[in-house]
């Protein structure tokens, strides 16, 4: 199997030089805060695509053969790959085909199209589009164009790896988030060949782990994922050539939950002014997170998409408030005569607590006559906040039911 060299990069470097932005490197105080190291934002977020995948399919494109691109190209994907072949095509101009699951975010889609590719959706996972999308191929003779397990798709992707070096000389860590396994073997590779000292930290969604459960194992094999809010990176079976890289080049995995995801996602928004998927916000989920041991080091969290569609965000944005209490909801037994309601509100506005709802009835079994329930979602600082909510309607005889 042939592996990737850093040579293999380097020229990848000069064949994307007219084509892709190089990403800014950003420096973010909160993260650097909660890690006690220097926290820098790889904002890869900021490709014309909206992710890093259109490094690796424009050098893919460009070393196929001519008669390879008379037929044409196909792929599968999520959306980010899908975005990034499609752009790249019409750049060279190719034909392209695009096979996404039925469950890719609209936005995706429909940039998919506009870059110029015909879109064919099938199954619920990445893994079902990569079926039918090979299905297509053998009928069509198209160029299938796989997202991670190719050696010029990872070249490209590795390009970021030299950028990080060439912004950040004595960078110590970098954190990047798996998938197949493409971005994070490319940028391995760069890096240990350049200054291998640096540790290389690979983070997936704990809900599809397919590369670390590789590692353990011992080989690549298919397994049981779940839902993840991290759709870009929700793939249950990892790449064989990006396997075989990564278990040389990798020094530790992590994993993040789908509410440190959402928490990701919000602290990016938030503090750090970025725009960030779900895929895209792992690497900062793990700082935020895990145990490493980052103190005074200088660290680099790669953001690899930002392709985030609005419905979604606003769900996620939701989770995280929740998640930090910053959004609480509550049920309270009030007597059902006039201005009992009125006397709660105006204890709830002292409290400096914003109403967002609020639903009121009386047709419960669980409820005495001349009793109602009402329950409020208010929007609060934090837990030290909700806390004294709670004790005060506690301490005015409210019954708190939930």
């Amino acid at each position: 199997m042939h592996k990737v060299s850093l040579e293999d990069i380097q020229m990848a470097q000069k064949v994307l030089k007219p084509v892709i932005k190089h990403t800014c490197l950003l420096e973010c105080k909160a993260l650097s805060e909660v890690t006690g190291g220097n926290v820098y934002l790889k904002a890869e977020n900021l490709q014309l695509t909206g992710s890093f995948k259109i490094r690796g399919a424009f050098n893919k494109i460009s070393n196929l053969t001519d008669a390879e691109k008379a037929a044409g190209v196909i792929a599968s994907s999520a959306g980010n790959h899908a975005q990034g072949v499609a752009l790249s095509a019409t750049k060279l101009g190719i034909k392209s085909t695009i096979v996404m699951p039925e469950i890719a975010p609209l936005a995706k889609v429909a940039a998919t199209k506009n870059f110029g590719a015909e879109v064919v959706l099938h199954g619920s996972v990445y893994d079902d589009a990569y079926a039918k999308a090979c299905e297509i191929q053998k009928e069509t003779g198209a160029t299938f164009l796989h997202p991670f397990d190719d050696k010029f798709v990872i070249a490209g992707q590795g390009t970021i790896g030299l950028e990080i070096l060439d912004q950040l000389e004595d960078v110590d860590v970098v954190l990047v988030p798996i998938g197949g396994g493409g971005i994070l073997a490319g940028i391995s590779t760069a890096i240990k060949a350049i200054k291998p000292s640096v540790k290389i930290i690979g983070v997936e969604a704990a809900h599809a782990p397919c590369m670390k459960s590789a590692i353990e194992k011992g080989e690549v094999y298919t397994i049981d994922s779940k839902a993840t809010i991290a759709d870009g990176i929700a793939v249950r079976r990892a790449g064989d050539l990006t396997y075989e890289i990564i278990k040389e080049n990798v020094d530790e995995f992590v994993t993040v939950t789908e509410a440190e995801i959402a928490s990701a996602v919000l602290l990016l928004l938030e503090k750090g002014k970025i725009v960030a998927e779900g895929a895209g916000a792992v690497s900062v989920a793990a700082l935020l997170n895990s145990d490493l041991d980052l103190k005074g080091k200088n660290i680099v969290s790669v953001i690899s998409g930002g392709n985030l569609d609005v419905n979604l965000m606003e769900r996620i944005i939701n989770k995280a408030l929740i998640g930090e209490n910053r959004r609480y909801t509550l049920k309270v037994k009030l007597v059902d005569k006039a201005g009992e309601m009125t006397k709660l509100l105006g204890l709830i506005a002292e409290l400096k607590a914003n109403i967002l709802t609020l639903n009121q009835t009386m047709y419960k079994n669980s409820l005495a006559i001349g009793e109602q329930e009402v329950k409020l979602t208010l929007e609060t600082f934090d837990k030290v906040h909700t806390d004294k909510i709670v004790a005060k309607l506690t301490e005015e005889g409210y019954e708190i039911i939930g």
